[in-house]
């Protein structure tokens, strides 16, 4: 009998390029679980185009082929990976955006019981790459969501040279003051290493279903 395959869906939005780098790691750490269909999606844009700088200029070129996530794509999911950049401690306006309008999928219980992480990219090395994380959780525990983060056994999490992200809460990158400081080794580690335990989670999730 041939083995169902396991739906992940990594949904993240990046205005300098280093959440977009985290989302793929995610992905490839989740296609390697084995049996499961990924799907990469970004958020809708909230800043007008004639207010973006050359750098978002030059990633939003970059990202023009990732299509934007729709409420059906959560649905299809048994696993969640949601990517972020901080902003004050919290998740970006448009991230904020995208989970306000599951009032829908709320109201029939559509995300309970699916799998989600969250990872995220902040410019210093402690400005949001807990709190961005821990609070980015709340409404995924209103919609009935299961969270998962990085164990330490994933030895990158004790690693302190380079500077590096990563918690037991998600996964993570220090972008520097300019955010030009891409995703170090460990930190795509990390990241695959969290894409890896969602869709591992929710296939032991969906076989007790």
């Amino acid at each position: 009998m041939a083995k169902s395959k396991i739906n992940i869906l990594v949904v993240f939005y990046s205005m300098t390029g280093n959440v977009a780098k985290l989302a793929k790691a995610v992905a490839e750490g989740a296609g390697s679980a084995g049996d499961t269909e990924v799907r990469i999606r970004q958020v809708g844009e909230l800043i007008p185009k004639d207010k973006w700088n050359d750098v978002m200029k030059k990633v939003k070129e970059e990202l023009k082929d990732i299509p934007i996530a729709t409420m059906d794509d959560l649905e299809w999911a048994n696993g969640i990976a949601f990517g972020t950049p901080t902003r004050y401690g919290n998740m970006s306006a448009q991230m904020k955006n995208y989970i306000d309008m599951t009032g829908g999928l709320w109201q029939k219980g559509a995300l309970e019981n699916k799998v989600a992480g969250i990872f995220t990219s902040t410019n210093t090395q402690h400005g949001g790459q807990e709190t961005t994380i821990i609070t980015s959780m709340v409404p995924l525990f209103h919609l009935g969501m299961i969270l998962v983060g990085v164990p330490y056994s994933e030895q990158r999490l004790f690693s302190m040279d380079p500077v590096s992200g990563g918690s037991p809460y998600g996964a993570s990158s220090v972008s520097g003051p300019m955010a030009n400081r891409d995703p170090t080794d460990n930190d795509l580690e990390i990241a695959k290493t969290l894409g890896k335990r969602i869709a591992g989670i929710a296939k032991k999730v969906a076989g007790k279903l």
